[in-house]
C-alpha cells in the first residue's frame, strides 16, 4: 500500500510516520516544502492513500492563509483527478474552520473543496477539525501552548500567562495517530465525513501550567505524578520529551554509614514509594515492625536472609533471598523483622512501602527479631 503524505516535515506527520513504520506501512511517498510540484505529480499516480497534513498557520502575511491551505488543497485534489485516482483522502483541518478568521476561512475552503471533491468523483473524503495537538516532538514557542510550556519550564526559561482560566481543547498526538491509522485501514470514526477523536481533553491554563510546575519540581522531591489521571499521564510524557538531552539524569540523596546507605527512588501520592537498600557483607538491618505500614522486598544482587517475629510470639521465621532468584518478600504489620547479609559483597534490595515516610508519624517501632 502506497501512502502518500504531505506536510511530512510537520509535527503530526513525524509522529504519523514513526507509527506506520512500526506498523509496517514502508511504502510512503513524502512531500514537503522542499520538494516540487513534479514529485506531487508523480506521488499522485501511485497513492493508494492521502494523508494531507500540509497547511499554514504562522504566516507572514494573511493572504499566506488561503494560499497554503486552499490552494495547495486545490493542487493537491486536481493532481489526484488528473491522474485518475480514486483514493480515499484524509484532510487535517482546525476547530477554527467554525470562526470567521483568516485562518478559519481558509481551513473552511479547503474541507468544502475536499468535500465537492469526493461527491463529484466518487472519492471519500475524512476531515479532522482538530483542536490544539500534543505530544512530542511538537516545536515550541511557534504555534502550540503547551510544547513551549514544557520546553521554557523544563530548560529554567520564563513562561506568560496571560489567564490561568482559559479552557483549553486539546487531543494527545498518539490518539490522533491512532485514528489516522483506522482511517487508513478503513474504520474511521466519523459522523458525516467529519472524522472524530475519541478522547478530548478540555483543561484549564493554569492547572496545565501548575502540572508541568509539579513535573520539574519532582526531580526534588521525588514525587511522581498521579497516573492513574490520563491528561496528566499524557503531559508528563509530552513534558519529558522537551528535556535537553544533558539533563536526562539528576541526582538522589544517597543516606549511608558503617552498614551501607538507603536511598529513596520514588515518591507518589497514593502508591507509597520505592527506595533502594544497600547492606555491606555481614550487616543486618531492620529490628522493627508497623501498624499499618507494609513493604515488599526484592533482593537484586547478593544473598541473605529476611527473619520475621510476629510480636508476642517467640517464633522466628526465615526466607532466605538471592540474586539467583528473584522473588518478592511482603513484609506483614504486626510482625517485627530484620534483612541481614549472607554473602561477601554488597547486598542490594529494593523496598517498596504502601506509604510515604513520615517523620511526624514514623509508625515504625523497635523490636529485636
Amino acid at each position: 500500500m502506497k501512502i502518500l503524505i504531505t506536510g511530512s516535515n510537520g509535527f503530526i506527520a513525524k509522529n504519523l510516520i514513526a507509527e506506520l513504520h512500526n506498523r509496517k506501512y514502508n511504502d510512503l511517498l513524502l512531500f514537503n516544502r522542499d520538494n516540487d510540484l513534479d514529485d506531487l505529480n508523480d506521488h499522485c499516480k501511485e497513492a493508494d492513500f492521502v494523508f494531507h497534513l500540509a497547511g499554514i498557520n504562522r504566516p507572514e502575511d494573511e493572504s499566506e492563509f488561503m494560499e497554503g491551505n486552499y490552494g495547495l488543497t486545490s493542487l493537491l485534489l486536481d493532481r489526484l483527478k488528473e491522474n485518475d485516482n480514486k483514493c480515499p483522502v484524509l484532510v487535517t483541518s482546525s476547530t477554527q474552520a467554525e470562526l470567521d478568521n483568516p485562518y478559519g476561512k481558509s481551513k473552511r475552503a479547503g474541507e468544502e473543496l475536499l468535500f465537492d471533491y469526493g461527491r463529484n468523483n466518487d472519492v471519500q473524503p475524512i476531515v479532522y477539525r482538530l483542536p490544539n495537538v500534543f505530544g512530542k516532538w511538537c516545536k515550541p514557542n511557534y504555534n502550540s501552548a503547551i510544547a513551549t510550556f514544557c520546553h521554557n519550564i523544563a530548560n529554567g526559561l520564563p513562561i506568560k500567562v496571560n489567564d490561568p482560566n482559559v479552557m483549553l481543547k486539546l487531543v494527545y498526538i498518539d490518539d490522533v495517530i491512532n485514528e489516522f491509522v483506522n482511517a487508513l485501514e478503513g474504520n474511521p470514526n466519523t459522523v458525516d465525513n467529519y472524522g472524530e477523536i475519541a478522547t478530548i481533553h478540555n483543561v484549564k491554563l493554569g492547572r496545565i501550567v501548575d502540572l508541568i510546575q509539579e513535573f520539574k519540581s519532582s526531580r526534588d522531591n521525588r514525587l511522581i505524578p498521579n497516573m492513574a489521571d490520563d491528561f496528566t499521564k499524557k503531559l508528563y510524557s509530552t513534558y519529558l520529551s522537551h528535556l535537553d538531552s544533558e539533563d536526562f539524569s539528576y541526582p538522589l540523596e544517597k543516606h549511608e554509614d558503617d552498614r551501607g546507605s538507603f536511598t529513596e527512588f520514588i515518591r507518589t501520592v497514593d502508591r507509597g514509594q520505592v527506595s533502594v537498600n544497600v547492606s555491606k557483607p555481614g550487616i543486618s538491618k531492620g529490628e522493627h515492625w508497623h501498624h499499618t505500614k507494609n513493604e515488599k522486598f526484592l533482593v537484586v544482587s547478593g544473598k541473605g536472609v529476611i527473619r520475621f517475629r510476629k510480636v508476642n510470639s517467640e517464633e522466628v521465621i526465615e526466607y532466605f533471598v538471592s540474586e539467583e532468584k528473584f522473588e518478592v518478600i511482603d513484609i506483614p504489620v504486626g510482625y517485627t523483622h530484620n534483612i541481614e547479609n549472607l554473602g561477601d559483597k554488597d547486598m542490594i534490595t529494593i523496598m517498596w512501602a504502601n506509604e510515604l515516610f513520615d517523620p511526624e508519624r514514623p509508625d515504625t517501632y523497635y523490636l529485636e527479631v
